[in-house]
């Protein structure tokens, strides 16, 4: 179980698909400055308006104003009605609403409703639809509070709840407002990571999180029509598929998939909907984790504390609070990055990040420069003259602008949230000095600089400026993250090697790496593997031989514990949930068919490893201390191309074909992994196996 628990917690991440993810979904949810749908929008971003729709219509039907939820539905979606199964149900809806007010008035209004509209319908709905119509006429003389009286659950306030959830389900189906696939993601990842704790039987480091995150109840479903109900049968394997991904009866996955006419994604997509997620909890989360990868800014309702911005130059006036330094890093972000810079095709997806572009790097000390007589080494701190702040020209165009939150519209989510641009950054700030998941940002407003700055650098490749500067900030660091200065200099060695200066590369290897490589026996193979990139071209790019947006993920995390800032919880929550979806299909014995769909691959396709393999394991040692393992890649945490881990078995690796297997599923009612196993056991003969079951 301890094995399993550290794996959850050093398991490698993709932090920029990641971003990607959490951009679109609060772009697409507006809950960002400059949120309007973007040239390509994503299907969530473009869905906004009719998501819209279907939260008003909710809470019309929530709160008993069914005549309300029927005008909307009449004006924006009117063949939704043409199903009498659904009118029936909104009209009986409306008699007891009318009966519940109590008034003479509002009763005559209740029988006048059940002569025009409850009683036509009630005679084409359904077969019980007339029935039911009989029994709740029975409302007129039982009253709502008589809990003994055979009307009670008609008289009950949950069946508003009920209605208005089989209803949504129905909207988004029809309308195809999904979620955005973040939301969709999320709910995924974190059912099948309780479904897996539950199997194994032990509890999850994150359970706080995701029992108060992804709710219990669900919307009902929505149901076929009965012009549905003849189709031709559904392969079992989809029918199989949808039923363990989302915890579905053989029945209920057949019904869904009749739904959706088939289509096992958009079934997939219906499903995944019905679970409910607390949105205020989940916008927290969000803005936690884009304040902490400067998607947005820090404290919206202060934009001079320490940090100026003058021409596209960003520059943080300390480093550290309270002390006499005044170094100075360069801020930027990508928070311009959608799901539009994605590219997906067949089982895998791949970010479409900017390349690193070394030749235009600019020297942040101009008055200092290096020849090859010089020591190369950046171990000795360079203080700008007089600690005056130094910085870099940079076009405002290379840097994303940070948006401002502002949270989730008022009309989206019953919640008091204002409108008007005067108060939007008041209530912002008492919003966020309430939140108990948010940084207080006043006290911490240098810190996140210091942090993103230097992040910033690293994904630049600038590497012995990250140096210099956190050697000033603090002498120590390194002492506790040895490997991550390893990775630094590696970096700053293949800089040097592209710039043709193979007297300074030998001198930093020689000052830097190979000490650091003598006090750790793991990390003598990436040396000589970086030694020999002296023989290679001089043309690659420094990005291809190391993933610097990973160095520069793991060096954010590691200087922000220092500095006492935490990684954000859903980093957490990601990370634990990506193990645990790799641990459940490796059970499972087979390949996730929903992967691709919810970016999960694009999460878990990690660049090539920054150390050999060797130092794997040194490295998550290592860096225990200071920073994070998981933003360490590796090489054995790679996923393969097809979806599955190098170790994983297959079904196939023991003679199973995917017909026996759904058979003996469905025949015995066994999990895909039981199934599989006991076709072993017959090598591989599904009749054998249900013969020898039910001798």
């Amino acid at each position: 179980m301890r094995e399993i628990l550290e794996a959850m917690d050093s398991t490698p991440v993709n932090w920029e698909a990641l971003d990607a993810l959490v951009i679109d979904f609060a772009k697409s949810e507006r809950l960002i400055d400059g949120s309007s749908p973007p040239s390509s929008p994503s299907p969530s971003s473009s869905s906004y308006r009719w998501r819209l729709l279907i939260s008003q219509i909710r809470r019309f039907l929530e709160s008993g104003d069914i005549d309300s939820a029927i005008d909307l539905l009449r004006t924006h979606a009117p063949a939704v009605l043409d199903d009498h199964r659904l009118l029936f149900r909104l009209q009986k809806q409306k008699f007891i609403e009318l009966l519940r007010k109590g008034t003479d008035e509002d009763r005559d209004s209740a029988i006048k409703c059940v002569r025009a509209s409850l009683a036509p319908c009630a005679l084409d709905a359904y077969p019980e639809a007339y029935e039911e119509f009989k029994h709740v006429l029975l409302a007129l003389i039982y009253d709502k509070d008589d809990e003994t009286s055979p009307v009670v659950n008609e008289w009950s306030e949950g069946r508003r709840f009920e209605i208005a959830g089989f209803l949504s389900s129905v909207l988004r189906a029809h309308l195809h407002a999904y979620d955005p696939i973040f939301s969709m993601t999320l709910r995924y990842l974190i059912s099948i990571h309780k479904g897996f704790c539950l199997h194994q039987g032990f509890s999850s480091p994150i359970t706080n999180l995701t029992e108060r995150l992804l709710l219990e109840e669900r919307d009902p479903p929505a149901t076929p029509q009965e012009s549905l109900f003849e189709v031709p049968p559904f392969d079992e394997v989809d029918i199989q598929a949808l039923a363990h991904a989302v915890e579905l009866t053989r029945q209920g996955a057949v019904d869904s998939l009749k739904f959706a006419k088939g289509d096992l994604h958009q079934a997939f997509q219906n499903e995944l909907c019905r679970m409910r997620l607390d949105i205020t909890l989940l916008d927290e989360l969000v803005r936690e984790y884009c304040i902490y990868r400067g998607i947005i800014e820090s404290d919206p309702t202060n934009h001079g504390e320490g940090l100026h911005v003058t021409s596209g130059k960003a520059v943080v006036d300390q480093l550290n609070p309270g002390s006499n330094l005044s170094e100075n890093c360069s801020i930027g972000s990508d928070s311009d990055m959608s799901l539009s810079s994605v590219h997906i095709g067949g089982s895998q997806s791949k970010l479409d990040l900017t390349s690193t572009q070394i030749a235009d790097m600019e020297v942040r000390y101009p008055h200092e420069s290096i020849s090859s007589n010089e020591d190369c080494s950046t171990s000795k701190t360079r203080h700008p003259q007089g600690n005056k702040p130094v910085q870099r020209n940079r076009s405002p165009m290379e840097r994303g602008k940070r948006k401002r939150w502002r949270g989730r519209n008022e009309n989206l989510e019953i919640v008091s949230e204002p409108s008007s641009d005067t108060d939007l950054n008041d209530c912002t700030k008492m919003d966020m000095k309430k939140s108990s998941m948010t940084y207080n940002v006043s006290n911490r407003l240098n810190k996140y600089e210091i942090i993103l700055g230097m992040k910033e650098l690293a994904s630049e490749g600038m590497t012995t400026e990250v140096v210099e500067e956190i050697n000033a900030l603090d002498p120590d660091f390194f002492t506790h993250n040895p490997v991550l200065l390893f990775q630094l200099k590696q970096v700053e060695f293949f800089k040097l090697v592209r710039a043709g200066d193979h007297s300074c590369a030998l001198k930093v290897a020689s000052s830097h790496l190979g000490p650091l490589a003598a006090k750790d026996q793991a990390l003598l193979k990436p040396l000589k593997e970086t030694l020999l990139t002296l023989l290679k071209s001089t043309e690659e790019p420094i990005g291809k031989q190391l993933p610097l947006d990973t160095l520069a993920t793991s060096l954010q995390v590691a200087l922000g514990r220092r500095l006492g800032v935490e990684e954000p919880q859903l980093m957490k929550i990601i990370r634990a949930t990506l193990n645990t979806h790799s641990e459940w299909f490796k059970l499972q014995m087979c390949k996730d068919q929903f992967e691709g769909l919810l970016w999960i691959n694009s999460l878990k396709e990690v660049g090539s490893p920054l150390l050999g393999d060797a130092a794997s394991k040194s490295t998550i040692d290592t860096c225990t201390q200071g920073s994070s393992p998981v933003t360490v890649s590796s090489s054995n945490a790679r996923m393969h191309e097809d979806g599955s881990s190098p170790n994983q078995i297959s079904s196939t690796d023991i003679g199973c074909d995917e017909n026996s297997i759904i058979k003996v599923m469905e025949f015995l009612a066994l999990p895909r992994a039981e199934a599989i196993h006991l076709l072993a056991q017959y090598n591989g003969n599904a009749e054998t196996v249900i013969q020898q079951i039910f001798a």
